[in-house]
């Protein structure tokens, strides 16, 4: 099967933590890299991680909040530095902009390389990018800024070719990928072998979703129905549940409640707030809604 990994570079929430970076993730598709957010300290987790910076094309911003983009200038100019030359695609909500603008103008003029940006319009789920391998869509969140997630939609795969059937029919290798394309194969007295016969179903296609910044918003869950792993803010639990309404947040409790109500695979939680001692008290209370409840962790990386 492809490669479709989550590593997550940071989830700790606006506060400065010792357990905890700002937030960061990046999606790997099939040998791509996409950023999901970039808090502070995002270059230098990229190094732990030990990702190879010249396969990042496109990061996705979720809002203009510090702790989700104040990695930019830091991770732009070291990937000057590094001699990039491949344009870099940054899509976000429009309020980024003025500020993506200024770090070009002071800090990053003479690159060798353009980074672009592209506008998402936060109130509406719709298709923001996609390359032969996936589809990203934005998702509306409801925070104290414009903010959306992001559902990262692989396309659908190719059928697997069966190599006893090759053989049995003596059929070259060259046509592996016609015959994936769902071509019959013609024998040479004129009998068809027909697809089927030649190859496995695909792989299903899988899905990410990640809901940063945002209050329990229930309409999501159509958007995200069968979602392989659905990663969803937790900034506080239950016991701060008045606070989290205040200031545009869930607790572990509610992003549990969201996986229950889209059918989610699993759910992984995050962007914890720094007032959080016991994260396994945390994820006690989400697993008592959604057993399949996992915690982000710097370093960790998880597979689709």
């Amino acid at each position: 099967m492809e490669t479709f990994n989550v590593h997550i570079l940071g989830c700790g929430s606006a506060k400065p933590s010792n357990g905890h970076l700002p937030s960061c993730q990046v999606v790997e598709v099939r040998g791509k890299l996409y950023m999901v957010d970039c808090g502070e300290g995002a270059q230098m987790q990229w190094s732990r991680v030990g990702l190879g910076m010249t396969r990042l094309g496109h990061i996705f911003i979720s809002h203009s909040h510090g702790d989700h983009c104040f990695g930019l200038p830091g991770l732009i100019s070291t990937m000057g530095l590094l001699g990039r030359t491949a344009e870099l695609h940054v899509h976000a909500p429009a309020d980024l902009r003025p500020f993506l603008d200024c770090v070009l103008a002071t800090f990053c003029k003479d690159m060798g390389y353009r980074v672009l940006f592209h506008e998402v319009d936060t109130s509406q789920h719709a298709l923001v990018f996609e390359d032969r391998s996936i589809e990203v869509w934005s998702l509306p969140l409801r925070h104290r800024v414009p903010c959306c997630g992001y559902l990262f939609r692989e396309k659908p795969l190719l059928p697997h070719i069966r190599p006893e059937m090759f053989a049995c029919y003596d059929i070259p290798l060259s046509q592996a990928n016609n015959i994936k394309m769902g071509m019959d194969w013609t024998m040479p007295d004129g009998e068809v072998i027909p697809n089927a016969r030649l190859t496995r179903p695909a792989d299903a296609a899988r899905s990410y979703a990640y809901c940063s910044d945002t209050l329990f918003t229930p309409s999501l869950s159509s958007w995200l129905a069968g979602v392989d792993l659905l990663y969803h803010e937790a900034t506080f639990g239950e016991d701060y549940l008045l606070r989290a309404k205040q200031t545009g947040h869930s607790t572990a409790r509610q992003a549990a409640e969201m996986a229950v109500l889209c059918h989610a695979k699993r759910l992984l939680v995050g962007h914890f707030s720094g007032r959080i001692k016991d994260e396994t008290a945390h994820l006690r209370e989400a697993t008592d809604v959604f057993p399949e409840t996992l915690l982000a962790s710097e370093g960790k990386t998880f597979e689709l």
